[in-house]
């Protein structure tokens, strides 16, 4: 039981390095690439690792992420992108990861369904909390600023959690191969 709960935290810890490290490094980049990165790492965490091991990379990646000044620019948006994770790992969590492995057709289906409804919750729950409802309301933050960062929170966020979820799909079952993870 020890080893487990030690292999457990070492896993969540590399895959939450992993993730703020792949933020670093791709600062630079697109969105697009960054984006689709960092939600490959949330929904490989939360496949691989198990439904605890998402959340907490979910949540404290963004956190980090700030911290280090990497993350947004308004410390008031980390709470609703934390959010929009977690909506995204918990999506994953429930539908996909049955069907990961793709055994058959339906489970190709099932498990593809999944990842397009897990990327639209978190880019309409980002669309509606964030853009809508919070962002005019931050002091100190301007209309082009909101118009910005408004656009940065909306289909962009749909397009890499797209892609992320297609990269887990093909990389997952190799990962499961590889670790014979039980989660999965």
């Amino acid at each position: 039981m020890r080893n487990k709960r030690i292999i457990y935290i070492t896993q969540t810890a590399v895959m939450l390095a992993l993730l703020i490290g792949v933020q670093f490094v791709t600062r630079p980049m697109s969105t697009f690439v960054t984006g689709s990165l960092v939600n490959m790492i949330l929904l490989l965490s939360v496949l691989m690792i198990g439904l605890g091991g998402g959340l907490t990379i979910a949540v404290l990646s963004n956190f980090l992420a700030a911290l280090i000044g990497i993350g947004p620019a308004f410390i008031q948006i980390v709470p609703f992108v934390a959010a929009a994770n977690v909506i995204l790992v918990l999506i994953a969590w429930l539908v996909v990861r049955k069907h990961v492995l793709i055994k058959s057709g339906k489970d190709a289906f099932i498990a593809a369904l999944g990842m397009i409804v897990a990327a639209v919750a978190k880019m309409a729950f980002l669309w509606v909390g964030l853009v809508i409802v919070a962002l005019p309301f931050i002091p100190g933050i301007t209309k082009q600023q909101i118009s910005v960062i408004g656009f940065a929170f909306t289909w962009p966020q749909l397009v890499t959690a797209l892609i992320g979820g297609a990269l887990t799909m093909l990389i997952a079952p190799l990962l499961k191969r590889a670790v014979k993870s039980p989660n999965l």
